[in-house]
């Protein structure tokens, strides 16, 4: 009995190392399975994005501040055609990324401010820079406006917006519709809880037809930046990130090269610590209505107030 016990030890010192060998086979399977789906699926949101035509985009970014190097602002645009052939940026959205706090900071600026348009242009609702020289008039025209540094774009239009809701989001976005719209949005949505698919979702930030107006509009476009972050962030959407980083290539244009775009998603997306802060820009108390012929109705702002609060809301000190 007493040879048996080497014996039995040697035994089972065996089966563990056959039970280890297995374990990283199957482990190393599991990983090259990962990566090959991975690289499918990227590829599949890729295509399905490469009929998007594309235009040339003129853009310059500001340098990064050498007193805050880890603040990168991101302009970011929804446009919309409008019936009457026009492009029109429907959504302005000043994206702020901290990299040292991993604090992203969310400035809305209505499209009705009236503002001063540079090259020669008569002062107009802040939205028709857009119109008049695409992103880089309306770049020009906030920082002129408001001394921020803007870096970079991103550009998406309303049709591309739903596609990639509908990606990184298949079963919809959870979103509490506080009464039912309808009114020029494309959708009908009913009050209460429910999960919207890339069109209502869109229609829901879109709906301005109530006393809120624009306000109200860009509370909700603000609310589905949040809703949209929490889904983007949700371990049970992680297997749609590769495609969904492939289809960005072709559904957001922006001046973010390949490499950096995806780096960038990719960061923002896994950084579960990411705080969201938001801002509308006008402040509370810093503005008037008015009319002007041939304007129409527009918000009158105190630039000072304003660019005081943006400065405070960013952190950082503006030209």
């Amino acid at each position: 009995m007493e040879e048996q016990g080497p014996n039995r030890r040697s035994m089972k010192k065996k089966r563990k190392l056959r039970f280890g060998r297995f374990f990283m086979t199957i482990t190393f399977l599991l990983l090259i399975g990962i990566i090959v789906f991975s690289i499918f699926q990227y590829k599949a949101g890729k295509d399905l994005a490469s009929s998007k035509e594309q235009k040339d985009i003129e853009f310059t970014g500001d340098p990064l501040d050498v007193k805050n190097p880890s603040i990168e602002n991101v302009l970011v645009l929804g446009a919309d055609i409008s019936e009457d052939g026009i492009s029109r940026s429907d959504t302005m959205m000043l994206v702020s990324w901290n990299k040292e706090t991993d604090e992203v900071n969310i400035v809305s600026f209505m499209r009705d401010i009236y503002a001063s348009i540079p090259g020669g242009y008569k002062p107009q609702k802040l939205n028709v820079a857009y119109s008049l020289g695409g992103v880089q008039l309306l770049k020009d025209t906030i920082s002129s406006m408001f001394g921020v540094p803007i870096h970079h774009y991103a550009l998406i239009d309303f049709e591309s917006f739903e596609s990639l809701v509908d990606i990184v989001a298949p079963s919809g976005v959870k979103i509490d519709v506080e009464k039912a719209m309808s009114e020029k949005i494309g959708v009908s949505l009913e009050q209460g809880v429910q999960q919207l698919n890339g069109q209502e979702l869109l229609g829901y930030a879109r709906f301005r037809a109530d006393e809120e107006g624009d306000f109200g509009r860009v509370a909700r476009q603000q609310q589905v930046m949040e809703a949209l972050k929490e889904e983007v962030l949700s371990p049970l959407n992680a297997i749609y990130y590769p495609k969904f980083a492939g289809a960005i290539q072709g559904y957001v244009q922006t001046d973010y090269s390949t490499t950096e775009e995806i780096k960038h998603v990719l960061s923002l997306g896994f950084s579960g610590g990411i705080n969201i802060n938001k801002l509308t820009i006008p402040i509370e108390k810093s503005y008037d209505f008015s009319s002007f012929p041939g304007v129409g109705s527009v918000i009158e702002i105190n630039v000072d107030k304003n660019k005081q609060a943006l400065s405070e809301f960013l952190g950082m000190r503006l030209r």
